[in-house]
């Protein structure tokens, strides 16, 4: 694994640039949350394809595909960003989350499971919580199947982060705005029913949510119980995709405290739901660090956007 540039800002985030070679270019991030110091919380994310077949109107990584990451391949890029930080391996962060959300759809590689069967003793990493988000792909029970005999094995107890991406609880429109084949809500909330053990993390219902897309509480409430299921919201981030697409954030990313007393968030716990608003850094959007952005495609856009991708890349060098 070469990298060849990164783009951020230590105290935030940092993007890099890596190649295993000849058209096979992904990146990874490290970043933090401030003002929670490292040792407190320590996030990575990873790719796990080179592209993404799946394509989500939003997303700026999507759209074309290489193929997918060796084992070795996402272990090498968790190494680089381990060693560089932590030359011995050992972290202290007493929440180290790793996501495999950089680029490419996790459940789509049976490599990402041998990684997480791998990452407990790879490290000395106390702190290690491994993060799963997915679209549910259609065909990938045996991908599910397996995750769940890991997370038992290995991340028992709150150990692990497990997310649907849903968007939007109209499924009609949750097809357009992901265009594959997935799961349909029933057999998530069957799987999730599997999933959640006593003492586990509740399952995320992600919703990074675009104008007039509908978050329906009594939908959810149909198909997951708030007793295993918790709900979070983003804004949507500035992406080309998404600009392409007529998408825009429902939630102002610069207004967090009008976010926790929106509407729809007040209907989502008055129906019993624990419910996360997500607002990070600004300064990431700028970066190019935040899910479903990806720095090459800008590099390459003709356009630019507003409050994003505004930091350049820069030539790596140990």
């Amino acid at each position: 694994m070469k990298v060849l540039a990164y783009a951020g800002y230590e105290e935030i985030a940092v993007v890099y640039v890596v190649e295993f070679g000849p058209d096979r270019v992904v990146e990874c991030v490290e970043s933090l949350q401030p003002p929670i110091p490292r040792d407190e919380k320590w996030v990575l994310l990873v790719s796990t394809m080179f592209g993404c077949p799946v394509g989500c109107k939003m997303c700026d990584a999507g759209g074309f595909y290489k193929g997918k990451l060796s084992k070795d391949e996402i272990l090498a890029q968790i190494d680089f960003l381990v060693h560089k930080r932590y030359p011995d391996g050992v972290i202290p962060a007493r929440n180290f989350k790793i996501q495999f959300a950089r680029m490419g759809e996790p459940a789509l590689n049976p490599s990402v499971l041998d990684v997480l069967a791998e990452l407990p003793d790879r490290y000395q990493a106390p702190g290690l919580m491994p993060s799963l988000s997915t679209i549910a792909p259609h065909g990938t029970e045996r991908f599910f199947d397996r995750l769940l005999e890991i997370k038992r094995e290995k991340y028992s107890d709150g150990r692990f982060q497990f997310q649907f991406s849903l968007h939007t609880t109209d499924e009609q429109m949750r097809q357009a705005i992901i265009p594959v084949k997935t799961w349909d809500f029933s057999k998530m909330a069957r799987y999730g029913d599997r999933f959640y053990q006593p003492g586990d993390r509740k399952i995320t219902l992600n919703f990074a949510l675009a104008q007039g897309t509908p978050l329906d509480p009594q939908v959810l409430l149909h198909y997951f119980s708030p007793e295993k299921f918790l709900v979070k919201i983003t804004p949507l981030n500035p992406t080309h995709h998404a600009v392409k697409s007529g998408l825009t954030s429902y939630l102002d990313p610069q207004k967090l405290s009008e976010s926790e007393t929106n509407a729809i968030v007040m209907a989502l716990r008055q129906t019993g739901y624990q419910v996360i608003v997500s607002i990070g850094e600004v300064e990431e959007n700028a970066i190019g660090s935040n899910c479903g952005q990806y720095v090459l495609r800008h590099q390459q856009a003709q356009q630019a956007l507003q409050d994003a991708y505004s930091y350049s890349l820069q030539e790596y060098g140990d």
